[in-house]
């Protein structure tokens, strides 16, 4: 029942947002292009086949260059629009640690990092690397103790151990001159001297100045700054003038050890003026400085550098043919002195990464110098932690240092041909198409056999997957990369293997992870010849 008031009540007005209409007038207003109606169906089967008529009626080439435009000018929006975001990805971040980010000496190591697409940052960015001129670890420890896992460091914590020249020369190794510290060895300093009476010997200052030939007499005993080593007094020469070698080393892991040369060519320094005859007091007959005699200004040696384009190595090697003297063993001893001196201290250098949230943040390039004598022989003189990679003296060695700084980053992953926003770790299936499981397992007949198939407890089976815990698989991990991306670089330890034969001998002499990763690489070497060397 309707109440008398509903009844009454007027209609609502327009301003109360509601509008009456009729059903004819809701009919009236139908769209035309309805398609529920019949009248809308028909109107639109006529405008369509109204509009293909008139296409077909149009000339190709103008709907083919009306198509164009549209196709090209979604292609330019989308090329912008990816422009843009790839103008706001950042790009990885190094910074510098040491003498004036600005000096020259490194100047060829920022042009390097800036053409792999690093941009320079502070220790206060979120930084990728840390290029340390001077060793960095007793200043920045709290910073370097707890680092992410894709910052790196161009040292590793400890590296002293092999360019701390005093230290490195009295530790009596193979291949390095018989040396002496002060005061504290001068009674065995006598007694070899007693011995070899024609020996000559050089002070040395542990800063690597002052150094002069002494007689006995002459050596201040009580300084606490030098060290007293025998002078090699017959070196080899070359157009007169005596030279000295620096070969560019790479450390690229510690426990287990990963040891590689730059092999593109080797650091020849000549001494300015010529060796005979012979004058103690004449610094540059014996010395190499800063002001050395480079490989161009040596006669014999110009026709090969400057005239035919070869390296310095090059051209020592082919003068030394020329004289009828094969410098392959020269080499052979060269790869044996630095890696004989730093499995010497890489025990060392283990002990103190352990104060390091991670052992995998760190790598090394350091230069060893060496000299040969006129037997052929070769003898180490020393390491240098950071050695000198500016062009200041002599603009031509501005390739060999590019070229160094290149091949170290390409080895150890700084520099990398896929395009990213830092050196943290991508995605699984990117890692996974550089190196995956299948690139680092061995010995599949091994493994797949009693007792390997049932146990890890022999030690045979150490590299059979089941038998590897995640630290090795890393590790194993790391070494197949650097060995896809060794460019100029050669693996001088684990050693090369000879014959595809594994010298049981010296790999009992090794430390159990050394062991490990040696025969990781005898097992790559059976499969594949390239993993051999």
């Amino acid at each position: 029942m309707v109440s008398k008031k509903q009844k009454n009540d007027p209609p609502p007005s327009e301003s109360s947002g509601t509008k009456r209409t009729s059903p004819m007038h809701n009919k009236s207003h139908t769209s035309l292009f309805d398609l529920r109606t019949t009248h809308g169906q028909v109107l639109f089967l006529f405008i369509t086949i109204a509009i293909s008529s008139l296409i077909q009626l149009l000339p190709s080439e103008l709907i083919k260059n009306s198509l164009t435009v549209f196709n090209t000018k979604s292609i330019n929006n989308c090329a912008n629009q990816t422009e843009d975001k790839i103008k706001l990805k950042s790009k990885p971040i190094y910074w510098t640690f040491g003498k004036s980010s600005s000096s020259d000496h490194l100047r060829h190591v920022h042009l390097v990092l800036d053409r792999l697409g690093f941009e320079l940052g502070s220790n206060e960015t979120d930084w990728d690397l840390l290029w340390a001129h001077d060793y960095p670890f007793r200043i920045l420890y709290p910073k370097l103790h707890q680092l992410k896992a894709h910052q790196r460091v161009n040292h590793f914590p400890g590296c002293g151990f092999i360019t701390n020249k005093v230290d490195l020369a009295t530790s009596r190794l193979k291949y390095i001159p018989r040396a002496f510290k002060l005061p504290k060895d001068k009674d065995d300093f006598f007694d070899f001297s007693n011995e070899h009476p024609q020996k000559l010997f050089v002070q040395k200052n542990n800063q690597h100045r002052h150094i002069y030939i002494r007689s006995v007499n002459e050596i201040d005993f009580d300084n606490n700054d030098t060290f007293i080593q025998e002078y090699i007094a017959n070196p080899l020469l070359v157009d007169g003038h005596k030279f000295d070698i620096g070969v560019y080393v790479i450390i690229t892991s510690v426990d287990p050890l990963r040891v590689y040369i730059y092999k593109g060519d080797v650091l020849f320094r000549y001494c300015p003026a010529k060796y005979y005859p012979f004058d103690a007091k004449i610094l540059d007959k014996y010395i190499v400085g800063d002001d050395y005699l480079p490989t161009w200004d040596v006669p014999s040696l110009a026709q090969y550098y400057t005239g035919l384009g070869f390296g310095m190595k090059d051209s020592f090697d082919a003068y030394m043919s020329s004289k009828g003297r094969d410098t392959e063993n020269i080499w052979i001893q060269v790869e044996d002195a630095i890696r004989t001196a730093i499995l010497a201290k890489e025990k060392y250098i283990a002990d103190i990464l352990k104060q390091f949230k991670s052992k995998n943040n760190f790598f090394e390039m350091m230069r060893f110098d060496l000299v040969i004598d006129d037997t052929l022989k070769v003898h180490l003189l020393e390491a240098n932690m950071s050695p000198n990679l500016s062009s200041a003296h002599f603009l031509q060695n501005t390739l060999l240092y590019e070229q160094v700084i290149y091949n170290l980053l390409n080895l150890v992953g700084v520099g990398s041909t896929l395009h990213r926003e830092s050196m943290r770790k991508r995605s699984s299936a990117t890692e996974s198409m550089i190196t995956s499981l299948k690139n680092v397992v061995v010995e599949p007949e091994i493994c797949s056999t009693i007792p390997c198939s049932e146990s890890c407890a022999p030690i045979e089976c150490e590299l059979c997957r089941p038998c590897l815990s995640p630290d090795d698989i890393q590790d194993l991990y790391a070494a197949h990369r650097e060995h896809l991306s060794r460019g100029d670089t050669k693996r001088i330890f684990p050693e090369p293997i000879i014959d595809k034969t594994l010298d049981l001998k010296n790999l009992k002499l090794l430390s159990p992870k050394n062991q490990k990763m040696t025969k990781w690489f005898y097992g790559k070497c059976v499969q594949e010849s390239s993993w051999c060397s």
